[in-house]
């Protein structure tokens, strides 16, 4: 798993590397590979990569979840830009708790940022099992009770 692991550190890196370049001529792609694969065996050296850095459990799942939060961030950014232009500005902000069914802190993270990158409500800490999040209406606090974003996250997770 290690091994794997340090090969997928290796392709992401240079990936990445290729994306930002914008060139593809053989000098510089081999240099890519050769710094990704200098980069990994060093850091692999000084022990400073883990498996939180690079989550390869979250490969699958993230795959079918990340659409499914740009939606609803979109969905989110229409709701809350409608309150904003109303005369009365309707909004109800609300403090709540959330249990979260994440059990590793890779899936608590995602699932606290994946709050905060929707419009209209904000981790404001982890607590235990339960996320404190301050949302904008009543109607963003009970969408965010449903749990359907913690089912996904967890199914991320590999967990649900």
């Amino acid at each position: 798993m290690r091994r794997f692991h340090s090969i997928s550190v290796v392709i992401s890196l240079y990936v990445f590397w290729l994306v930002l370049s914008g060139y593809f001529t053989p000098f510089l792609m081999t240099i890519g590979l050769v710094v990704s694969v200098l980069v990994v065996w060093f850091a692999r050296r000084m022990d400073v990569i883990d498996q939180e850095g690079h989550p390869l459990q979250l490969r699958g799942g993230v795959v079918n979840y990340w659409p499914w939060l740009v939606i609803e961030i979109v969905k989110s950014a229409w709701t809350v830009s409608k309150l904003i232009v109303h005369p009365r500005l309707p909004i109800t902000p609300t403090l709540l708790r959330v249990k979260m069914s994440q059990r590793t802190p890779v899936g608590q993270v995602m699932y606290a940022n994946s709050i905060t990158l929707t419009p209209g409500t904000i981790s404001v800490a982890i607590e235990a099992d339960e996320i404190v999040v301050h949302a904008l209406t009543q109607a963003g606090a009970d969408d965010l009770l449903a749990g359907e974003m913690d089912r996904r996250v967890s199914a991320c997770e590999g967990l649900a």
